[in-house]
C-alpha cells in the first residue's frame, strides 16, 4: 500500500510549486516577528522623574534641585520615585536659602510623586508606560503585560492544532492571521491599562496559532527534502527578518499608537495569500475530499510542467488507509516508565531554560547600552546565522554535542558579561549578541534533538508537552528583564541566564549519565509514594510488577 509521497512523488521535490508554497508560507510567518516582540518598543520605560508643578511657588535654584540624586552606573542621576517635600522647598525658597549651602538636602524630608512624572522623549515619544504612568508603585505592570501576552500563545498553542485538524489548515492560518492582524488594530484605540492587556492576550493567541497553522501547512504539501529547509530554515528565518523589521519600524514612528497601526498594516497585505496558497491534500483526504485533493495535486503539476498520471489517488486505497485503527496514548504515557519520564523531565526543563533565555535576551535590549534601535536589530540579525549554523550542526555533529556546544556558547559569554568593565559598552553589547547566537541555535536545535528522543508512537505528545513548558518559560522571561531594575542589577538577568544555560549544558552533555542518577531518585520518590498509598494493599505490586514487564512500545528508549 502506497503513502501520499509515494502518490505524488511525480511533482518532483522542489519545482515552481513547491518553491511558491515555501516562499508564500515562510513569508506569511513575518508579521509574527513585529507581533513577537512590539513589546520592546510599545512597553518601553523611558527615563523618568517626579513631575514639579508651576504652582509650586519655587525660584529656579530650588526647582533645580527638587529631585533627589541616586548613585547608578557609576553616576548619580535623578531619582525616578521620590522627590523632595515640595512645601518645605518653597518655604526654603521664600526665605531666600540656598541649596546646598544653607540647607543640606540629604536631610530633607522626601515624598513621592503626586502629581505625576515627566518622562524623557530621547527615546520614545510615547508608550503605554508613559500614557499610563506605569512606574514606581505601578512597574510591574509592564512585565505583567508581556507576560500575559505569552499566556495567549500558551492557550493558542492548545488550541490552534484542533482547530487546524477540524477545520483545515488554510482556513486556520488564514482566520488567526485575521484575528491577530484585527486585534492589533483594536490595539490602537486602546482607553487604559487593562483594555490593551486583553486585547494583547488575544493576539498572542493568534500569533501562535497561525505560526503553528503555516508550519503544519507547510509541511503537508511540501516534499522531503523541501520539508526540512522549510520547517528548520523557512519559517525560522523568515520570522527573524520581522523581527529585523520591526527596530526600523520603531525608529522612524516614535508614538506607539502610531507605530502599532504601522505593524499592524503588513497582515492586511497577506489576504492577497489566499488566492495562492492551496488547503493541505492530506489533510482533504483524512476528511474524505479525495476529488478537492486531486484538483490540488492536479494544479501543482500543471504549474511544474508534469503531465498528471490518469489517476492520482485510489480511493479505496486512501480509504483503507484512513480506516486502519491507531493504538491510542494519553500524556500519562509520557511518565509511565522509567526512560520515557526521564526524557520528559529532562526535556520541560530544558525547553523552558531555552525559552526564558531566548525571550529575556531579546526583551532586555532596552537595558543595553548603545541605541536600543541599533542593538534591536542587532539581536535580529544574529539570529540568521543560528539558524544557518543550527542546521549545519545537525547535519555533521551527534545531536547531544550539538546541543552542548551551543548552550556551552550561549551560557558561558552570559556569566563572563559581569567581568567586563562598566566602561566597554560595545564589548558588553558584542558577547550579548553571541550569548544569543548560542540561545537561538539551541532553540532551533531542541525541536529536533526532542522529536528523536520519544518513541514514535508518543512522539507529537511529547513534543507538546515540551512546547507547554517553553511557553511557561516565555511568560517567567519578563520577570528576568525586570530584575535589571534598579542601580546594581543590570547583569542580574545576564547572570541567571547564563547559569541555567550551562546548567542545561551539563544536563543535555551528560544526559546518559544523569538519567541513572535522576531514575535512582525518582524510584525512591515513586516507591515511597506507592509504599504510603498502597501499604494494605498487596495485589498493587503485582499490577505494577506485570506492567514492568509488558513488551508495551512505551518501553523503547532513545538512549
Amino acid at each position: 500500500m502506497r503513502d501520499y509521497d509515494e502518490v505524488t512523488a511525480f511533482l518532483g521535490e522542489w519545482g515552481p510549486f513547491q518553491r511558491l508554497i515555501f516562499f508564500l508560507l515562510s513569508a506569511s510567518i513575518i508579521p509574527n516577528g513585529f507581533n513577537g516582540l512590539s513589546a520592546v518598543f510599545l512597553i518601553g520605560t523611558p527615563e523618568h522623574h517626579c513631575r514639579v508643578p508651576g504652582s509650586a511657588n519655587l525660584s529656579s535654584a530650588w526647582r533645580n534641585h527638587s529631585i533627589p540624586l541616586r548613585l547608578q552606573d557609576g553616576r548619580e542621576v535623578p531619582h525616578n520615585c521620590r522627590r523632595y517635600r515640595l512645601a518645605t522647598l518653597a518655604n526654603f525658597s521664600a526665605l531666600g536659602l540656598v541649596p546646598g549651602r544653607d540647607v543640606n538636602l540629604t536631610q530633607l524630608e522626601q515624598e513621592s510623586c503626586l502629581d505625576g512624572w515627566e518622562f524623557s522623549q530621547d527615546v520614545y515619544l510615547s508608550t503605554i508606560v508613559t500614557e499610563w504612568n506605569l512606574v514606581c508603585e505601578d512597574d510591574w505592570k509592564a512585565p505583567l503585560t508581556i507576560s500575559l501576552f505569552f499566556v495567549g500563545v500558551l492557550v493558542g498553542s492548545f488550541i490552534s492544532g484542533q482547530l487546524s485538524d477540524r477545520f483545515g489548515r488554510k482556513n486556520v492560518l488564514f482566520v488567526t492571521m485575521g484575528m491577530q492582524t484585527g486585534f492589533s488594530f483594536l490595539q490602537v484605540f486602546s482607553t487604559n491599562f487593562e483594555m490593551f492587556t486583553v486585547l494583547f492576550i488575544i493576539v498572542g493567541m493568534g500569533q501562535i496559532s497561525n505560526y503553528v497553522a503555516a508550519f503544519v501547512l507547510g509541511t503537508e504539501i511540501l516534499g522531503k527534502s523541501a520539508r526540512i529547509i522549510f520547517s528548520t530554515l523557512g519559517v525560522c528565518i523568515f520570522y527573524s527578518f520581522g523581527y529585523m523589521l520591526l527596530p526600523l519600524f520603531a525608529y522612524f514612528i516614535r508614538g506607539w499608537r502610531m507605530l502599532l497601526l504601522a505593524l499592524t498594516a503588513p497582515g492586511v497585505l497577506c489576504v492577497v495569500l489566499w488566492w495562492f496558497i492551496p488547503e493541505s491534500p492530506r489533510w482533504l483526504i483524512s476528511q474524505g475530499r479525495f476529488k478537492e485533493a486531486e484538483a490540488i495535486i492536479c494544479k501543482a503539476a500543471k504549474i511544474n510542467g508534469i503531465v498528471v498520471p490518469s489517476t492520482v489517488f485510489d480511493p479505496t486505497e486512501l480509504q483503507d488507509l484512513s480506516s486502519q485503527k491507531q493504538q491510542s496514548h494519553n500524556i500519562l504515557d509520557l511518565l509511565r516508565t522509567q526512560n520515557i519520564r526521564m526524557v520528559t523531565i529532562m526535556s520541560i526543563i530544558l525547553w523552558m531554560t531555552i525559552s526564558v533565555g531566548y525571550f529575556g535576551l531579546s526583551l532586555d535590549t532596552p537595558n543595553l547600552h548603545g541605541d536600543i534601535y541599533m542593538n534591536c536589530f542587532l539581536s535580529g540579525v544574529v539570529e540568521v546565522p543560528a539558524y544557518s549554523v543550527s542546521w549545519v550542526l545537525l547535519q555533521y555533529l551527534p545531536r547531544r554535542y550539538s546541543m552542548a556546544t551551543a548552550l556551552f556558547l550561549g551560557g558561558s559569554v552570559l556569566l563572563f558579561l559581569q567581568l567586563v568593565p562598566p566602561d566597554l559598552y560595545y564589548l558588553t553589547t558584542v558577547l550579548v549578541m553571541v550569548g544569543k547566537f548560542g540561545i537561538t541555535a539551541a532553540f532551533s536545535l531542541v525541536y529536533v534533538y526532542t522529536a528523536e528522543l520519544y518513541p514514535t508512537v508518543v512522539r507529537n505528545m511529547g513534543v507538546g508537552v515540551s512546547s507547554t513548558a517553553s511557553r511557561l518559560g516565555s511568560i517567567l522571561s519578563p520577570y528576568f528583564v525586570y530584575l535589571a531594575k534598579g542601580p546594581t542589577n543590570a547583569f542580574l538577568p545576564y547572570i541567571s541566564q547564563g547559569f541555567f544555560a550551562l546548567g542545561e549544558n551539563i544536563f543535555s552533555f551528560f544526559f546518559k549519565d544523569l538519567v541513572g542518577v535522576l531514575k535512582f531518585v525518582t524510584n525512591i520518590c515513586f516507591a515511597c509514594f506507592y509504599r504510603i498509598k498502597y501499604r494494605q494493599s498487596p495485589s498493587h505490586t503485582r499490577v505494577l510488577k506485570d506492567e514492568e514487564e509488558s513488551p508495551a512500545i512505551l518501553k523503547s528508549t532513545a538512549f
